[in-house]
């Protein structure tokens, strides 16, 4: 069996940026598992090359939520990312920090002791992983590995969106990234602004490390349990090629494998609800009856309507738009390919406009739906998502049974509690009324669905309940808390509770969710806890010296 000083599960933001940290500054031999591939397809390189691969499996295992009662039993698609880079490999490249309170909240949850996560203790970790195109000092970092810039294009439509919400009184914001994201403006991506490429934490944190002996990566590999001496993590079981292997770690067991995958692992190592996992046969080794629990994510439903003109991207990836968009790519790093296609946004709240943002409103120039669901046919459009930022119902990740093999059961619970509909209600409403507004209004032909027709709370609600979608942001599984929270997972220094040499670094340890999208914070954090590994890695050396 082979030994190194830290096992990493999961390849995705989160472990591969501890597993460079824990090489370059702590001199540590480290094992980074992931489940899915190691492959880079040059398409997804492309900024608005992810839309080829959002409907396939390609890089994305896709999870069947239960049927959700309050959506009248439909279930929703929640993919998660299945290569190397996770999420970073294969999302929407969008750079958000979310709100100053989303982190005050956190620390509420811990008691307001311990480890600060407030947004001023985040914001260094934030602006040294940061190399920021054109912003600076104080809020951003450059020089960083993680490329972030504006996009290369914008399309007519986004533009007439940030005009049309100033229009509304929504005011222009130009950095959504200063702890307050309040108003409209134009969204900034993980994306090389010099290349015009993605820039994913491979190609930010692993790649200048695939030659470092330090630094061992396996992929296709399926971690099946952790392994103990004790109370002490002391390794992993897992799969590779259908080949059972076995590593130890020395120093610590980091778990990195997302929202639905760490819960269902530790769950499936002893560590969790009793009952559940006495239901399928697995000896209890640490009560957590927080595991899996506190499921948040972020919930969308648009509104659509056909335009009077070419205004967006409808018909850019196919015949000979496709190829004059390539070749402007190739030759000059510039037009529709430089996009990813959802190019602005807006903060708000639509019942109290002073209020903080519970909306993150999305302009997408084209007839956009997800792929279970059905009711417009694809042309010449616009799509205006509206995006619950704070839900107030949660859900859960069980075990489907004692297998590795098996996908965890997802019950999200959307529109679990009436405040998340009613709010939805709200976005939902304003929404229609950009799409009527000056400037955008001239552009647009007629709302084609749900349709002008449908008026009333109770229809509008039977067409949140049919449409509403992920926002591909699952946390909160493991969450950190005090003490006396029953629930917490992990302490402050996101250590698993009631066993030794074991750390979540994922979105799961967020108490509650950030107001926006998650990767940015994912990646701060797993910053942060590298440096508490690194920390303490100091203080055992220290120890051993004096002894």
């Amino acid at each position: 069996m082979k030994e190194f000083d830290y096992i990493v599960v999961g390849g995705g933001s989160a472990g591969c940026i501890v597993a460079a940290r824990l090489v370059t500054e702590g001199n540590a031999r480290v094992l980074l598992l992931e489940a899915g591939r190691d492959e880079y397809h040059p398409v997804l390189k492309m900024p608005a090359g992810y839309m080829k691969f959002l409907a396939s499996d390609k890089f994305l295992t896709m999870h069947q939520t239960e049927p959700q009662p309050q959506l009248n039993g439909r279930g929703v698609i929640v993919p998660q990312a299945k290569v190397l880079g996770g999420g970073s490999t294969v999302n929407a490249m969008v750079y958000m920090r979310g709100h100053r309170q989303d982190y005050a909240d956190w620390n509420s949850a811990l008691g307001n002791q311990g480890i600060d996560w407030s947004w001023d203790a985040l914001l260094p970790h934030f602006t040294a992983i940061e190399d920021n195109d054109h912003l600076g000092a104080p809020h951003h970092g450059i020089g960083g590995p993680m490329k972030v810039s504006h996009l290369g294009h914008f399309s007519p439509l986004s533009r007439a969106y940030v005009k049309t919400l100033q229009g509304l009184g929504i005011p222009y914001t130009p950095d959504f990234n200063t702890g307050n994201p309040f108003g409209v403006g134009f969204m900034q991506h993980t994306i090389n602004g010099q290349t015009r490429q993605r820039c994913s934490v491979v190609d930010a944190f692993i790649t200048p490390l695939r030659h470092d002996a330090r630094l061992t990566i396996v992929t296709g590999a399926q971690v099946e349990e952790i392994l103990f001496e004790g109370a002490n993590a002391s390794g992993v079981r897992y799969t590779q090629d259908g080949h059972p292997q076995r590593a130890s770690a020395r120093k610590e067991v980091i778990l990195a494998a997302g929202a639905y995958q760490t819960p269902k692992l530790l769950m499936l190592s002893g560590i969790g609800p009793q009952a559940q996992l006495k239901q399928h046969g697995i000896t209890l080794r640490q009560h957590l009856p927080g595991v899996g629990k506190n499921l948040q994510d972020h919930y969308e439903v648009p509104v659509v309507a056909s335009t009077n003109g070419a205004f967006g991207y409808y018909g850019q990836d196919r015949g000979w738009p496709m190829v004059k968009a390539g070749l402007q790519y190739m030759l000059f790093k510039t037009g529709p390919v430089t996009t990813t296609g959802v190019e602005t946004c807006a903060f708000f709240d639509p019942l109290d406009f002073g209020a903080t943002p519970t909306i993150q409103m999305f302009c997408v120039p084209t007839v956009y739906l997800d792929r279970d669901v059905m009711g417009a046919d694809p042309g010449h459009g616009v799509t205006v998502n509206s995006l619950l930022l704070r839900p107030k119902a949660t859900g859960e990740v069980t075990l489907r049974d004692s297998s590795a093999s098996s996908l965890p059961i997802i019950d999200t619970q959307i529109f679990g509690h009436p405040d998340d509909l009613a709010r939805t209600i709200a976005g939902f409403r304003f929404a229609r009324k950009v799409i009527t507004a000056t400037p955008i209004g001239a552009m647009v032909q007629q709302e084609i669905f749900p349709g002008a027709e449908i008026t009333s709370d109770e229809k509008i609600a039977e067409h949140c309940k049919r449409m509403v979608k992920t926002g591909y942001h699952p946390v909160g599984t493991c969450r950190m808390g005090h003490d006396n929270d029953p629930l917490a997972v992990l302490h402050d220094d996101l250590r698993v509770r009631g066993v030794n040499r074991l750390r979540v670094v994922d979105a799961s340890m967020m108490p509650n969710i950030i107001s926006g999208n998650t990767n940015a914070i994912v990646m701060a954090v797993a910053h942060r806890a590298a440096e508490l590994m690194l920390q303490r890695q100091q203080s055992e050396k220290k120890e051993h010296a004096y002894e």
